[in-house]
């Protein structure tokens, strides 16, 4: 049993001792730990964490899935959504002061590479994901650099604030082409599938279609504007989309389920000419059948990975601040700090929306 005590930062010293949520080891599980916090570099910022949230990817490490297994090395501290307020700063610190709320950019670019000179930090070559390769934000205090912090909105609450990475997520997944006008079809009702509910009904969508083997989140999916809910443990989703659509199919996909079947179910019902966004991550290899469903249906497949640096990150701020989107159905529970382990299990189980911790 671990021993928790307050924590406080000393001026001068190498490290504080700080409690957070650590992978130790190559198995299943977690720790909740005290754990030491490395003094600041020239362009860093030490932050006290008010509020994380949890991701997918977390409970994947967590549960130490295929996924886990080929890209994360333990020790390291887990998560990368959060908001918390700037406590101290390197030497060569211009943009933030002490107080400031922040969240922050978890693709850590190099900001040299091919990817980043040419716009797409986001798949920078010599990326770190913060969480994975970098120590997370379920935390009490957090060391990032300057250049991936962002400032937030005074007049977001604390809450909104630190679901904004995921909600960026899908914000790129539903308006890299627009869906004005359009019909969509969403697959998987997780999180960021119902953040992406609701942008799809602001931008302007005239149906929107969500399906999931979750009744729960399904119900949640109506409250951020779903037309049409459909379980594909109880319905034929390929026959319910065809008739909803008069036999045309949609002209918008979005896969989040990471579900070779839902996969394959959407590609069946993009009318010809249509595109996919497919921001899911498969556990196994996906079986499709290109001639049918890509090649003579003359599809456009987007391939999805965190955000456009920055430029996501004003849209969703301006998606908040103007209320154009409500997220707070989908922020469904809320833990402290120590009961990680709660809201983990109510992701794995999917009893839940988004699941905050307070710190």
């Amino acid at each position: 049993m671990v021993k928790f005590i307050s924590s406080k930062i000393n001026e001068g010293k190498r490290c504080f001792q700080v409690k957070a949520v650590v992978k130790t080891k190559r198995a299943k599980g977690m720790e909740f730990k005290e754990v030491p916090v490395p003094r600041i570099g020239l362009r860093d910022v030490l932050i006290k964490v008010k509020m994380a949230s949890i991701c997918g990817t977390d409970v994947h490490i967590r549960d130490w899935t295929r996924w886990a297994k080929q890209r994360f090395k333990p020790p390291r501290i887990v998560g990368h959504e959060f908001v918390g307020n700037v406590t101290k700063f390197g030497e060569e610190v211009t943009r933030v002061k002490v107080g400031d709320s922040v969240c922050a950019e978890s693709h850590i670019s190099c900001g040299r590479c091919y990817q980043c000179r040419n716009g797409y930090n986001e798949v920078c070559k010599d990326l770190k994901l913060l969480g994975i390769d970098h120590d997370g934000t379920l935390a009490e205090f957090l060391v990032l650099p300057e250049r991936v912090l962002w400032k937030n909105d005074s007049n977001i609450p604390d809450e909104w604030a630190t679901i904004q990475e995921p909600f960026g997520n899908a914000i790129d997944t539903v308006m890299v082409e627009d869906v004005s006008a359009k019909t969509v079809l969403i697959l998987g009702a997780g999180p960021i599938g119902l953040f992406a509910t609701g942008i799809a009904r602001a931008s302007g969508a005239s149906l929107i279609i969500v399906s999931d083997p979750n009744n729960y989140r399904l119900n949640i999916s109506k409250k951020m504007g779903a037309h049409i809910t459909l379980n594909p443990r109880r319905q034929n989703i390929t026959k319910r989309v065809l008739e909803a659509t008069n036999n045309n199919g949609v002209d918008v996909v979005l896969e989040f389920s990471g579900n070779n079947q839902a996969l394959n179910q959407g590609l069946r019902v993009i009318t010809p000419g249509g595109r996919i966004s497919i921001l899911g991550i498969y556990e196994k290899r996906v079986t499709i059948d290109l001639n049918k469903e890509i090649i003579f249906k003359k599809i456009r497949i987007y391939g999805v990975t965190g955000r456009k640096v920055f430029s996501t990150w004003y849209k969703t701020s301006r998606f908040l601040t103007a209320g154009l989107v409500d997220p707070s159905p989908i922020i469904t529970h809320r833990f402290s700090l120590k009961d990680y382990e709660k809201g983990m299990k109510l992701m794995k189980d999917g009893k839940c929306g988004k699941v905050i911790l307070n710190v």
